[in-house]
């Protein structure tokens, strides 16, 4: 993770750079957009998941089950309690936000709650307190501003070609056709958008590793996530079209995305395909001395 991270930072290093020296935007005007665009998505991080989502915070009395098991999870793992919500939806899901342990929401959707043991329902919690816990939606956050920065250009490249824009049809001193910077900075944002986006998926399926790690080691039990991610994955295949298309929009967030069993390379998948998940959670519960079920 540490070596995409790197490669990342360094294709973002030399797409700024490219920045600098074609769009003469100095360091403190970059420096004011990056920082003011990352923070508002940084701050509203939770907020906008939860009302993508159509999650409902409930209370303790509301959801007297759910806030016990998350209690119970969050004081074995040393982490604050987060807020608790649920997905007025039949798919069976689950996913965590928040900028920080202590500004954190954890939510389930309603199918979820109805499908899973209660063993099973502590599993997916556990894994989602881990996201909390890594700060990933931090990382994640990070990790894709740039990327999102460059798919702004590519659209603003775009814009000035179709009509006219920046830099088009210049001339040296020589009287030669120099190349419109509007063309360069989009071909250079293009690639950077390419490859930022393979390389954020390989950093979000380590994630996905890493909070399947972090469950099975604050529950003891890696064959109740292992049992959860099947019948998860099993009930999404029972679910409308319709249904999952209303909630498609949250696959990143989810522990399992609603389109697991598309057919595409594991290079552009944002979560690991669920074979290697439940052959890593076989491996951990070996190594904890337990028979994975």
């Amino acid at each position: 993770m540490l070596f995409t991270s790197g490669l990342l930072g360094l294709l973002y290093v030399v797409f700024a750079l490219v920045l600098f020296y074609f769009l003469n935007v100095g360091v403190a005007g970059m420096l004011v957009i990056i920082l003011v665009l990352a923070g508002v998505q940084y701050w509203t991080s939770d907020k906008l998941a939860l009302a993508a989502s159509g999650a409902k915070i409930v209370t303790p009395e509301q959801a007297p089950e759910l806030h016990a098991m998350v209690e119970r999870l969050c004081a074995m793992a040393g982490l604050p309690k987060p807020r608790v919500a649920i997905i007025p939806t039949d798919v069976p899901n689950a996913f965590a936000t928040g900028r920080s342990p202590k500004h954190a929401a954890i939510a389930v959707t309603q199918g979820l709650w109805r499908r899973l043991e209660p063993q099973e329902v502590e599993a997916v919690l556990a894994h989602e307190l881990s996201h909390v816990a890594n700060r990933d939606v931090l990382v994640m956050t990070v990790a894709s501003f740039f990327a999102m920065l460059a798919a702004m250009l590519t659209r603003f490249g775009l814009y000035a070609g179709m009509f006219g824009g920046y830099g088009g049809g210049n001339r040296n001193d020589n009287g030669q056709n120099q190349v419109p910077v509007w063309l360069i900075v989009m071909v250079v944002s293009m690639i950077t958008y390419a490859i930022s986006f393979i390389l954020i998926r390989t950093i979000s399926r380590y994630r996905e590793y890493a909070a399947d790690r972090g469950s099975a080691l604050i529950t003891g039990a890696p064959q109740n996530l292992m049992s959860a991610l099947q019948k998860i994955a099993s009930g999404i295949t029972q679910i409308p079209q319709q249904d999952l298309r209303e909630v498609a929009g949250m696959n990143a967030f989810f522990i399992v995305p609603t389109n697991w069993r598309q057919q595409v390379g594991e290079l552009f998948m944002d979560h690991p395909p669920l074979e290697k998940r439940l052959a890593a959670l076989e491996q951990i519960a070996r190594e904890m001395g337990q028979a994975a079920r």
